[in-house]
Formats: C-alpha cells, structure tokens, sequence
C-alpha cells in the first residue's frame, strides 16, 4: 500500500507573482469593472462579503476583498487573507488530484470498478461502476443523501465511513450508468473511501502530505483551528445542528463524518487555491515540486466524454452553455463551484485564473443570486484583457 508523501521535485515552473493588471496583459480600468461587480453584488446583498483574485501568465492582476464576514454593520471586514469553507472546490483540489496521482502510479486504473476497490458493494447497483464514471458524474448514483440526520453528530468516523458505505451500496441508481451525467456526492464519497483505503491513510493526512504541504498551502485545510476563527466567513445558520456554522464545515454529510469528506470539507483563502490553480495551469508543477505530469492533468481536465453533451471531466468541470464561467472562458477551460459561494476557473488558452470566494450562504441557503454574479464577473475579467484575441465561447464548442 502506499503512503502519504511529499510531490517529487520538478524542473522549475512558475509560482504566484503581484504585478499590476497591465503587465500582465489586462486594461486595468476594464479590470477594476470586475472588481465594481462584487463590491455592487455585496452592497445589493448577493453575499455578506467575498474576495476575488484574478492571476494571468503567472502573476496575480487583482486581488480585491469587499464587504464582511457577516451583515451585521460592525462584524470585520473582509481582507484577501478571510479563509472561506470552499465547499466542493474539495473536490477537485483534494479527491481529484489524489485520484490523478493514484491513475499515474498505477496504483489505480480509471477503468477498475467500484466493487473491485469496495468488496462491499459486490453486487450492489453501483458496484460495476468503474472509477472514470464516479469522477465523471455517469455512475448513475442520485446527488445525495440526508443520511446525516440518522447519524448525528459526535459518531466515531470510522463507524460513520462503514455507514456511509453500507447506505450507498444499498441505493438505487437514478439511472443507468452513463445514460445521463448525475452531479453525485455519493460517488465522490466511494471516491474517498477508495482512496484511504488503497492508501491505509486518512484522508487529511493524504490531503495534507500530498497537496497541500507540497504547495506551500498553509491556510488550506480540514478542520481549522479555533485560533483561526476571526479569519473564518460564516455560513448558514443550521437547525439541524442548531447553531451557526463558523469554523466547521456546512455540509452536514461532512459535518457527520468529522469534517472531513471527499466532497467537502477544505477551507482555504483566494491566495491558496489560485496557486493550486496555478500548478493545475502548470500541469501539475509549482516552483520545484510537481505533484502530478502534465499528460495527467490534461486527461482529467479535458471532456471524459462518457454521456453525450455532458460538461464533466474527470473531478473537473468545463464551461457549459449557460456556464458559472461566463460566455467567453475558452472550450478548454476546467474549473469548479461550491456550494457556499465559491468558485474556480482556469483558462489555459489565455493562461488565465478566476478565483471568487464568497459565502453568499449566510445567512441562508435561499439567496442564489450569485448564479448571475458568476458569469458577470467572469465575462468582465476576459473582456479586461487587452493583448489577445478574444472570442465567444460558441455553444458545444470543445
């Protein structure tokens, strides 16, 4: 079985550098446009507060942080180091890279199924589905399970793990596998299982010693510490739990599992996760650690292809027509939302980063405004840049 390390030292690439918005190629009243966008979405109260970070070529444009951490009229402002729950940018920035570094060793083939990794699901309706479909969304497996209101809080999370495996192999699937791409927290979390398991190691310390320490992401984890609390946005007040999420995670499936889950449960600052996009933009190395190769990221980047018309790569998404992208992020770009206000977009056509962390969840999940802030701020980002050839994204188009 393997075992958490470090990424293997690389040939140099590059890392995170400030520069102002023209040097790296944008018309900075244009981008000052985007920026006017999130501070105008806070003032109309699409979220208490959030921060956006734009990086191009390497070098970060804009780095702007409006508004606060709640709408209370004396709760602290926002600053660009606020560290948000990132929701299911989990996905992507843990599970999914574990997997791709997993694939590359050999250690596991896309194309193993489920049953094969999980004896347990031997002859459940999910069992024959292979590790290409739980990342790509085709399993057939429905979005998700309430299962958390049968556990409660405070259960071993070993116990919680068998529970929640014994109550996915006994679901039902939506539909077949690969008839239709189904947005799936129950496959990301066999994704999970299968991974500590293959591993003989928990899931934050894979995160930690294969990611996150590699990268030099220090405000990046699983179950910050309560002397990071004044750093931390809220998110929804929960009846279930009967208190206000703030420094633990809001999804309550991860809550339940201690924290920490495939699908959710990392908090992080816009910095962070830019330079984890950054490597991703790299193909897979930052500085002089390489946690993946470049064959690797593209594959898990690109189309799987699996269903017709569907978005999803592997782990990743790619813009859709409408996209939380905009209409003008390229055919070739990947990226990521959560569910808490946060997203990811990474653009290699125009070697260009979008990160935009909110938590337009507080006070309640009910306000989805930031469905039309998205494609905004991401439209005005791409028509800031003034040195190449920008085009509309047309529909289909890969």
């Amino acid at each position: 079985m393997s075992s958490p390390g470090s990424a293997e030292p690389a040939t140099t690439t590059a890392t995170l550098q400030v520069t102002t918005p023209a040097s790296a190629g944008f018309d900075p009243e244009r981008l000052e446009q985007a920026a006017a966008l999130l501070e105008g979405a806070v003032a109309e109260g699409v979220t208490p507060g959030g921060v956006l970070l734009v990086a191009r070529r390497g070098s970060v444009a804009l780095e702007r942080a409006a508004g606060r951490l709640t709408y209370d009229d004396d709760a602290p402002a926002v600053t660009p180091s606020t560290i948000y729950d990132l929701a299911s940018l989990t996905k992507v920035i843990a599970t999914t890279t574990l997997m791709m570094r997993r694939v590359e060793s050999g250690a596991l083939d896309l194309d193993d199924t489920a049953a094969s990794c999980l004896p347990e699901l031997e002859g459940s309706p999910v069992g024959g589905a292979t590790l290409r479909d739980l990342l790509a969304h085709t399993s057939g497996l429905p979005c998700c399970s309430e299962l958390f209101r049968e556990l409660g809080e405070g259960l071993d999370r070993d116990e919680a793990r068998a529970r929640y495996l014994e109550h996915i192999a006994a679901t039902e699937l939506e539909v077949g596998a690969r008839e239709r791409s189904i947005y799936s927290d129950l496959g990301v979390l066999l994704l999970g299982e299968i991974l500590e398991r293959e591993s003989g190691h928990g899931l934050a310390e894979l995160v930690q010693g294969e990611i996150l320490d590699p990268l030099g992401l220090a405000d990046t984890g699983y179950r910050p510490s309560d002397s990071l609390r004044g750093r931390i946005a809220p998110t929804e007040f929960d009846s279930w739990r009967g208190r206000l999420p703030h420094g633990e995670v809001h999804d309550e499936n991860t809550h339940a599992l201690g924290g920490i889950a495939p699908h959710a449960g990392l908090f992080g600052t816009a910095r962070d996760v830019a330079a984890f996009a950054q490597t991703m933009l790299n193909g897979g190395g930052y500085g002089e650690r390489r946690i993946a190769n470049a064959d690797t990221v593209a594959l898990f980047t690109r189309r799987a292809e699996l269903v017709p018309g569907s978005s999803r790569a592997l782990g990743w998404d790619t813009p859709s027509d409408p996209s939380s992208a905009g209409r003008y992020f390229s055919a070739r770009s990947f990226g990521h939302t959560g569910f808490t206000g946060t997203s990811l977009w990474i653009d290699p056509a125009l070697e260009l980063i979008v990160v935009l962390l909110t938590n337009r969840v507080h006070p309640t999940r009910e306000n989805i405004a930031i469905r039309r802030l998205r494609p905004a701020i991401h439209d005005a980002v791409v028509l800031a840049i003034d040195d190449a050839e920008v085009e509309l994204r047309h529909a289909g188009q890969r």
